[in-house]
């Protein structure tokens, strides 16, 4: 039996160089190109997650490592270099934070950017699903650290998309809104663990996570001919996610990306 765990082991290892190579041809953070006049691609960040809300007591515990002032608009991110300028987008009502990164600093890495109480008001945040995505701004276009509105684009499909017909009696206001909130369909979230160009290689570490980590809602699902993505979940909320990230996070899957379905 001592020889059957310790090959169980070399093979999962064996998995987990597998999915760091496939991590790095297909990163959880997505990067769109732009061609400078030399013909340099020069690529963007864009990624997607949880921000983590700064409080006195993340910095006296040690669980980040600079302390901030939530009155100010202030962003921390552990890749992104100081200056960058990036959007803070709530994709959940549209609203945008343009800034640059203050400080670079570590942070658990189930957040996706350290943020201050001030910029988590800007954005209306769902303090229990507080999902946000990241862009990096290009270069030549400036700004000064703002709130913004919606982007033109944005506006468009706001006004283009249908609207779900909601009956309602005649209710008090307070009754109305319960009834409406009640109609509302609830954001979920899935894990990307990360792509594969095939399907076997996918099935094979969707076995070996089931049974290293006991997470039973992973799947697989068919992106085009060349390109196959394991994922967790879906998630009711950012608490249901969590104990799932931190187990990937435990067996090497770093900078694991979070998508929100809507």
């Amino acid at each position: 039996m001592h020889f059957v765990k310790n090959d169980k082991n070399m093979k999962f290892k064996k998995l987990l160089i597998l999915i760091l190579f496939s991590l790095f041809s297909y990163s959880c953070a997505e990067y769109s190109v732009n061609t400078n006049k030399k013909g340099v691609e020069r690529k963007y960040f864009a990624s997607s997650g949880f921000a983590l809300i700064y409080k006195d007591e993340l910095y006296n515990n040690k669980t980040i490592n600079k302390k901030i002032d939530n009155n100010e608009i202030v962003a921390i991110h552990s890749i992104l270099k100081r200056n960058t300028k990036i959007k803070i987008f709530n994709p959940s009502n549209s609203k945008i934070v343009e800034t640059v990164v203050t400080k670079k600093a570590n942070y658990p890495g189930i957040f996706n950017v350290l943020i201050s109480e001030r910029i988590a008001n800007i954005l209306d945040l769902d303090r229990n699903n507080p999902f946000v995505e990241i862009i990096e701004v290009k270069k030549n276009k400036t700004f000064v650290a703002k709130k913004s509105n919606t982007y033109d684009e944005e506006k468009n499909v706001a006004e283009k998309a249908p609207v779900d017909e909601i009956k309602m009696d005649d209710l008090s206001s307070a009754e109305k809104n319960e009834k409406v909130k009640k109609k509302l369909k609830k954001t979920k979230f899935n894990i990307i663990i990360s792509d594969f160009y095939y399907i076997e290689s996918a099935k094979n570490l969707k076995n070996e996570l089931i049974d290293k980590t006991g997470i039973n809602n992973i799947s697989i699902i068919k992106i085009n001919d060349k390109k196959y993505r394991l994922l967790a979940g879906p998630f009711k909320n950012f608490n249901a996610l969590k104990t799932s990230y931190i187990s990937l996070n435990n067996l090497g899957f770093e900078n694991l990306n979070i998508n929100k379905i809507d």
